[in-house]
């Protein structure tokens, strides 16, 4: 495929920094281990991941924390990722797009998302946003990308102008949102696997009562949980890719499935990695505090998790 070889241009990983001076180093994050996410992929697949990774350890890591102090919106690195082909990854490509799938484009998302949550989720829905002289919103998380008010007044739009047929706009959004569902759990996914390497690490280093933390088994319960948690997201991340790109009837609820359990557990995955850094993790020093401030809003759009609850819930008694 043409956009997978773009994608696969100059590949080059080694060891990398998830952005702060005083930060732990981990290797290959997509490489071997129980938590790996290039297992089961294609080689095809293992390649665009590559750069995907490649692009989050030296373009997103070393700057994600003044992108996050600051509010810097890095329209550099937003060049450099529209080169690779990340900009419109599933659109198709005779109009600009590298006509992967919603798989292809869940596991370069994740694989970004190593480097930076918010910079991530502003490649995904960047089509959407609108500026306008309303001052900007101040967030938790999601600092390096601008967020405004949306005000459409006495807003006239010329029928030729109109997407779909008069009243279909509703259903039109509704079916975007299955597509947003997948890519949002997949930045998730992203941010618990650095939180889970980032813990690991942390605990092999430091010590208490003389010992590392990594001799404790109380932690290493933790630790095993954590990993566990992550690659049973994944797998559902993944089915739900397959099932939306497939166009399966199912498709809806897993894609709500996903977003549900995704959001939830990695949040969870992220928060006991804070906690295992203790005092350290509330620090912003350290990058595991901004993974859990990034993906916090991931519980709440693209649907709330509680929306995906009805949704779940209706088709299940629908089928009865």
């Amino acid at each position: 495929m043409a956009a997978a070889r773009v994608l696969a241009r100059g590949v080059r990983l080694g060891s990398y920094s998830i952005g702060r001076s005083r930060s732990l180093i981990f290797n290959n994050v997509q490489g071997r281990g129980i938590a790996a996410s290039s297992i089961g992929l294609t080689d095809e697949q293992k390649e665009f991941q590559k750069v995907a990774f490649d692009f989050a350890a030296n373009e997103m890591a070393p700057h994600m924390a003044e992108w996050d102090l600051k509010e810097i919106f890095p329209v550099e690195a937003m060049r450099k990722a529209a080169q690779l082909g990340f900009g419109g990854i599933y659109v198709n490509p005779d109009v600009g797009g590298s006509g992967l799938s919603r798989l292809d484009t869940s596991i370069i998302f994740e694989a970004l998302s190593t480097g930076c949550v918010s910079t991530t989720a502003y490649i995904i829905i960047s089509s959407l946003v609108i500026y306008n002289r309303c001052t900007n919103i101040f967030q938790v998380g999601w600092n390096s990308q601008p967020t405004r008010a949306v005000i459409f007044e006495d807003c006239a739009v010329p029928v030729t102008n109109r997407l779909g047929a008069e009243g279909d706009g509703f259903n039109i959004a509704m079916k975007g949102l299955n597509g947003g569902r997948i890519n949002i759990a997949s930045c998730s996914l992203g941010a618990a696997h650095a939180s889970v390497l980032l813990a690991r690490d942390h605990m092999c280093v430091r010590k208490q009562f003389g010992e590392t933390l990594s001799n404790s088994q109380f932690l290493q319960f933790k630790l095993a949980e954590m990993a566990t948690k992550l690659v049973a997201s994944r797998l559902l991340v993944r089915q739900a890719a397959v099932a939306l790109q497939e166009g399966r009837p199912e498709a809806v609820s897993l894609c709500s499935m996903a977003k549900l359990f995704v959001t939830d557990e990695c949040f969870s995955i992220c928060n006991q990695a804070l906690q295992i850094h203790g005092g350290y993790g509330y620090l912003k020093d350290y990058a595991v505090q901004q993974y859990v401030r990034d993906i916090r809003v991931h519980q709440i759009l693209e649907g709330t998790n509680e929306v995906m609850r009805m949704i779940i819930a209706r088709s299940l008694l629908t089928e009865s």
